[in-house]
């Protein structure tokens, strides 16, 4: 018997950290977007979407979307082992249905690429006198419950994190990365009903990279604490 706990154990471990790593190169992926600074795009970091650089037309639409590909391709069967590995308590299965959902989000964003749209273009859906025309098209609805699935999944695992006193790095950094990002979130839907720009560009790539810096964090606490993670309820 102690021989099999110790294999299912070792099991356990190698899963866990197959894990982290999907979730470590997801965040990384999910950053593409710095790519931006060494490639020759005509694209304005402080007032554009990071949904532009891998517009219908764009020049180096296929790294982007190959990168949001990854993304998702990782993180969906990350989130089925997240669920049948670790304990099923309640927040946690919350944070990782919420990464699934982010996941299947992310890869629907590529299959509805944003159309490549000027101020004043009508086909849009917008007005001519709105900043971002394109929050009118399908794009921007994958592209909300990405953004929604991942906030979920961030604030059910940083509840968890205190209720269960476990994750110490979630409940620490986790918990900084958890408020940089809402403080981007906040910017962006203040600013974006205010007239003129308020460098909506900055403020969602700070938003994104929070993201991503949180996902590396949630697989750092997969690591360090895995072994907490696969034990059983008291």
């Amino acid at each position: 018997m102690t021989g099999s706990r110790e294999i299912a154990e070792r099991r356990a471990r190698v899963a866990s950290l197959v894990i982290a790593a999907a979730i470590v190169i997801a965040g990384v992926c999910y950053s593409s977007w710095v790519l931006e600074f060494f490639l020759k795009l005509d694209i304005d970091p402080v007032n554009s979407f990071l949904s532009e650089l891998d517009a219908e037309g764009k020049p180096y639409r296929q790294v982007f979307a190959t990168a949001d590909k990854i993304v998702g391709a990782l993180l969906i069967p990350a989130a089925i082992g997240g669920l049948l590995l670790f304990p099923r308590r309640r927040l946690t299965t919350v944070g990782w249905v919420a990464l699934f959902c982010f996941g299947a989000a992310t890869i629907a964003d590529v299959l509805l690429p944003l159309r490549d749209c000027a101020k004043g273009d009508s086909s849009c859906g917008g007005g001519g006198s709105e900043l971002f025309p394109q929050l009118h098209q399908p794009h921007a609805l994958s592209s909300t419950i990405a953004v929604t699935s991942i906030a979920v999944a961030t604030f059910a695992f940083s509840l968890a994190a205190f209720r269960y006193h476990r994750w110490r790095i979630l409940r620490e950094f986790g918990l900084v990365v958890l408020v940089l990002g809402a403080a981007a979130t906040v910017w962006m839907l203040v600013a974006d009903n205010l007239p003129g720009s308020y460098a909506l560009g900055i403020a969602q790539r700070i938003q994104v990279s929070s993201m991503s810096l949180w996902l590396v964090t949630l697989a750092a606490a997969v690591i360090l604490e895995g072994r907490e993670w696969t034990e059983s309820d008291p």
